[in-house]
């Protein structure tokens, strides 16, 4: 059993993201991982680590298992805090954790993409502080062991529902404060990831199924734009719907960054792109699926995002059909 003092937090999920938030909080916190594809790498050579922001060539060992009942049976003393950083695919996460939650103590922080995808861990876990996040941390771990990081480095922290105290969320953002990178806490998280979403749900789908980076697209045809603005004001709509207004200026800003990018040839590969040519399954319930549903719930007509939705769901069920093959 430890004697550390430190909080004991364990990942679940150490691909690029996870492993350098793994690496922040190894310096305020006793970690361990959660590896699954890449266990063998990780057990034997640890991880390299190269950050535009944080350094080159850093070597991190980490304490890796391959389940979370491993990771409680090794030692009885609970986490503090379970840090999901896997895909957001529904139906898989809670039960996988489960061997590790600790009822009434351990605080369950996610660091996934979408909306609505807390409802399944307070139906599993209805005493345990819930941490919502939202993350703007370009990274990728190709080849297995090897992380690369870009040039932003920002958690946006809330507790969730926003009704629930604070303290969890104040505590975990302060522990990555400490740990030297950006932490934000606010009151309402929801806010941010429907900002956020006007990215995802736009460009993730578009460019997993185009198989192209975001200013090719941008490039194919002079439509392209306005067709890229048309779906972001749908995510618009939907989120007004739900109580959060997002400016016009906000789309125009977030489709203006990708136009910038083309004169510098800095073109995004977007994480659905990204598990598409890996030939992993993609986050479409958390980011297309459950907007989609949302809006069919309060009325709002989002033609470009069912077409998205079924496309990209469709892709999915291939994807999910070459793995189990």
């Amino acid at each position: 059993m430890t004697t550390d003092s430190r909080p004991r937090v364990l990942l679940f999920g150490a691909g690029g993201v996870g492993t350098v938030y793994l690496w922040l909080l190894s310096k305020t916190s006793t970690t361990t991982a959660v590896c699954r594809s890449n266990y063998d790498v990780a057990k034997e050579n640890g991880f390299i680590i190269n950050s535009s922001i944080f350094g080159q060539n850093i070597h991190f060992r980490p304490n890796v298992v391959r389940s979370c009942e491993e990771a409680a049976s090794a030692d009885p003393t609970p986490f503090d805090y379970i840090v999901v950083c896997s895909k957001a695919i529904p139906g898989t996460v809670p039960a996988c954790i489960a061997p590790a939650v600790t009822p009434g103590h351990t605080a369950i922080v996610l660091l996934q993409n979408g909306v609505g995808i807390e409802d399944e861990y307070h139906a599993a876990f209805p005493d345990n502080p819930l941490i919502s996040t939202v993350l703007y941390f370009p990274a990728t771990q190709r080849p297995a062991g090897t992380i690369t990081h870009g040039e932003i480095e920002r958690l946006e922290i809330g507790a969730h529902p926003s009704s629930a105290s604070p303290a969890h969320a104040a505590a975990f953002t302060q522990l990555i404060q400490s740990a030297g990178a950006t932490a934000l806490l606010h009151t309402d998280i929801q806010r941010i990831r429907w900002t956020k979403l006007l990215i995802n749900a736009s460009w993730n789908p578009i460019c997993a199924l185009a198989l192209s980076k975001d200013t090719d697209v941008l490039q194919a045809s002079p439509g392209a734009s306005a067709v890229i603005e048309a779906v972001m004001c749908e995510i618009r709509d939907v989120a007004a719907a739900h109580g959060y207004d997002i400016a016009l200026d906000r789309v125009r800003f977030e489709l203006g960054r990708a136009t910038a990018r083309i004169p510098r040839q800095k073109g995004i590969e977007p994480s659905m792109l990204q598990d598409v040519r890996a030939g992993r399954r993609i986050e479409v319930e958390a980011i297309l699926g459950n907007t989609v549903r949302m809006a069919r719930e309060k009325g709002v007509k989002c033609d470009r995002l069912e077409l998205l939705y079924v496309l990209a769901k469709t892709l999915d069920l291939q994807l999910g059909k070459s793995i189990e093959g």
